[in-house]
């Protein structure tokens, strides 16, 4: 999307810095398959960022990387296909990987998988604000990783499960890009979705010296046994009580 540029240059810049440096790694077993959405759905994913994310925010929600029905598909953050489409209008063509786990197809907004996680995080933010924009004027939704890793039977990796010298400049990239992120929002709760993110935040805030208020809600994954009861009714107190809301 240079073709947008001026509107929002800090954050697509940040965005197109991170997909070419990530773009020449490669990782040993088990992973097979390695998709960076931010290339093959970089349209989309810059319709995200111009549209959402002009300004000072006082919210940054971080996730940790793509699910294979969400981001992986339409280039947004836990980016379910009906959330994307017909809550924040985001829609329109998606490439696809240069190796394709066949298992793992990427059909864009023609996906009729639903992303559990996705469909929870975006369904509890629309249902409190049932215009996208009134959400985005303060929050910020975001991941650590734009990786997607498979292994050979196309089960999805994440990356707590890839070597440590394989994500060391993973790391590396992705803690640049989050404080880049976090200098150009401003934000004043760095909150993240699930343990491994609200790590990543902490170790960015320490980095810059930042005062925000860092916590974290119970991520919506349907592999969380806790997350499967009332998962909607926990992040809001989690919320609640850090003074988010």
């Amino acid at each position: 999307c240079p073709r947008n540029l001026p509107s929002v240059p800090t954050l697509i810049e940040a965005a197109d810095q991170l997909r070419r440096t990530l773009r020449p790694l490669a990782f040993s077993a088990p992973v097979t398959h390695t998709y960076n959405p931010l290339d093959y759905a970089w349209d989309r994913h810059c319709d995200y960022l111009e549209r959402f994310g002009k300004g000072r925010k006082q919210v940054l929600l971080l996730g940790m990387n793509p699910g294979p029905f969400g981001m992986a598909q339409t280039g947004v953050p836990f980016g379910e296909i009906s959330s994307v489409r017909d809550w924040m209008g985001i829609s329109g063509p998606v490439g696809t990987p240069d190796s394709e786990h066949p298992k793992r197809p990427i059909t864009g907004f023609d996906c009729e998988r639903s992303e559990v996680s996705g469909r929870r995080l975006w369904g509890l933010f629309a249902e409190r604000f049932p215009d996208p924009n009134d959400f985005f004027a303060d929050h910020f939704v975001a991941n650590y990783c734009p990786l997607v890793w498979m292994k050979d039977t196309g089960a999805n990796l994440t990356p707590d499960k890839i070597p440590a010298e394989s994500m060391k400049p993973v790391d590396e990239a992705c803690l640049a890009h989050l404080r880049t992120l976090v200098q150009l929002l401003d934000p004043q709760y760095l909150i993240g979705v699930g343990t491994y993110a609200e790590k990543q935040l902490a170790a960015t805030a320490a980095d810059l010296e930042s005062g925000a208020t860092i916590g974290r809600i119970l991520h919506p994954s349907p592999a969380s046994p806790a997350a499967n009861r009332d998962w909607e009714g926990t992040a809001t107190r989690q919320l609640k009580e850090l003074g988010v809301w």
